[in-house]
C-alpha cells in the first residue's frame, strides 16, 4: 500500500476580470448587495469574443502548470480525473479532451459529476487508484466555465453575481511514507435535496423539443437554480461534520489545523465554519473575494495560491473540505 501526495498544483482563470460595478449595468444589483450576501467582488468570466477558452482548454492550461511544478511530463501521467458541471459538451466529458491538448498517450480520462464537492471526490478517486498501485501519477483537474450559462438579468441575479470561471490541478503520486501525504478522504451525500440547488434541462429528463414546445418566456428550466439560505443553512452543518470526521479519524483536534481550504461557495459560510473551530485568519484561506464561486475548480485554485503565497510548507496538516449541489459534501485531511 502507497500514500499518495499532492506534487505539483496549477491554476488558470480567464483574463476578462467582471466586478461588482459591472454587474449593475445587466441587472438590478449593487456592489454593497452582492459583498453584503456572498463576500465577492470580482469574478472572471470567459469574454467569447477575445477568448478561445473553454472548460477543458482552461483544465489543460492548469495542469501544464502543475505538471511542470510536479517535474513530470505528459508521458508520465497514468490516469486522467476530471471534475465539472460544466463540459465543453453534453458527451463526451472533458477528461479525453484534456488527453487531447495535451497530446498524452491513450491513458484513461474519468470525469467526476459531483459539482462544489467535485474536486474532493475527484482526488479521492485518484488517492485510492495509486494506493492499490494500480498507477503512480495521476493527474486530478476542477474546471468551470459558469458564464456562458447563468441568467444575467435581474430575474438571475441571485444566482448569477455568485459564479465565476477557472481552473486548478493537482498531480499525484506515490508516497512511501505512511504519515505524509492524503491521509484520508470523506464523501457523503443526501438526494433528498437534489432539486434545492440543480440545473434541470436540457437533460434526458427535458429535453430541448420539450422546452421549446412550452414556448415560455417565462422559462428558467436552463438556468441554474438555487434555494439560497437552504443550502446554506445545510452548508454550515455538513462542513462542520465533514471536516470533525477527518480529525477523528487520524486522531487529530482542531488545534492541529495548520490551514483549512474550504470550498469558495460564499464567504459567510467560510467564516462561520472558522468561528466554529476557533481558527484565526491565517488558518483559513479564501479568495472568494476575487474568483467568484468557480465550483469543482475552486479548492485546486485557491490551494494553489495559497502555496505560491507559501501558506502552505512540509509538514503542515491540510485540510480540504466542499459541500454542494446533490447534496454532496466531502473532506480530505493531508499531512504536505
Amino acid at each position: 500500500m502507497y500514500n499518495s501526495r499532492i506534487a505539483g498544483l496549477g491554476h488558470y482563470v480567464p483574463e476578462n476580470v467582471v466586478t461588482n460595478d459591472d454587474l449593475t449595468r445587466l441587472m438590478d444589483t449593487s456592489d454593497e448587495w452582492i459583498q453584503e450576501r456572498t463576500g465577492i467582488r470580482e469574478r472572471r468570466w470567459i469574454d467569447p469574443k477575445t477568448s478561445e477558452d473553454t472548460t477543458s482548454i482552461m483544465g489543460a492550461k492548469a495542469a501544464k502548470i502543475a505538471m511542470e511544478r510536479a517535474g513530470v511530463t505528459k508521458d508520465d501521467i497514468d490516469f486522467i480525473v476530471f471534475a465539472t458541471l460544466s463540459p465543453d459538451m453534453y458527451f463526451p466529458g472533458g477528461g479525453v479532451r484534456v488527453q487531447d491538448l495535451l497530446d498524452m498517450p491513450t491513458i484513461g480520462a474519468l470525469d467526476v459529476r459531483n459539482q462544489c464537492s467535485g474536486f474532493i471526490y475527484a482526488l479521492s478517486v485518484g488517492d485510492q487508484f495509486i494506493k492499490t498501485g494500480m498507477y503512480k501519477n495521476v493527474l486530478v483537474i476542477g474546471s468551470e466555465n459558469h458564464s456562458g450559462g447563468l441568467d444575467k438579468t435581474t430575474r438571475g441575479r441571485g444566482v448569477t453575481v455568485i459564479f465565476g470561471d477557472g481552473a486548478g490541478a493537482a498531480v499525484l503520486t506515490r508516497e512511501e511514507d505512511p504519515t505524509k501525504g492524503i491521509l484520508s478522504t470523506h464523501l457523503h451525500s443526501e438526494g433528498k435535496h437534489a432539486a434545492e440547488l440543480a440545473l434541470e434541462g436540457p437533460s434526458t429528463g427535458r429535453w430541448v423539443d420539450a422546452i421549446i414546445a412550452d414556448d415560455d418566456p417565462n422559462e428558467t428550466s436552463y438556468y441554474p437554480y438555487m434555494n439560497g439560505q437552504f443550502v446554506f443553512k445545510n452548508a454550515v452543518v455538513r462542513f462542520s461534520e465533514v471536516i470533525m470526521e477527518g480529525l477523528v479519524q487520524n486522531e487529530l483536534g482542531k488545534e492541529d489545523i495548520n490551514l483549512l481550504v474550504p470550498h469558495q461557495a460564499n464567504l459567510r459560510i467560510s467564516q462561520f465554519v472558522q468561528k466554529k473551530f476557533g481558527l484565526s485568519d491565517d488558518q483559513v484561506y479564501n479568495n472568494i473575494m476575487r474568483y467568484g464561486n468557480t465550483t469543482a475548480a475552486s479548492i485546486p485554485i485557491a490551494l494553489t495560491e495559497a502555496w505560491e503565497e507559501g501558506k502552505v510548507k512540509e509538514g503542515d496538516t491540510i485540510v480540504l473540505a466542499a459541500f454542494g449541489s446533490g447534496f454532496t459534501w466531502a473532506s480530505a485531511i493531508i499531512k504536505w
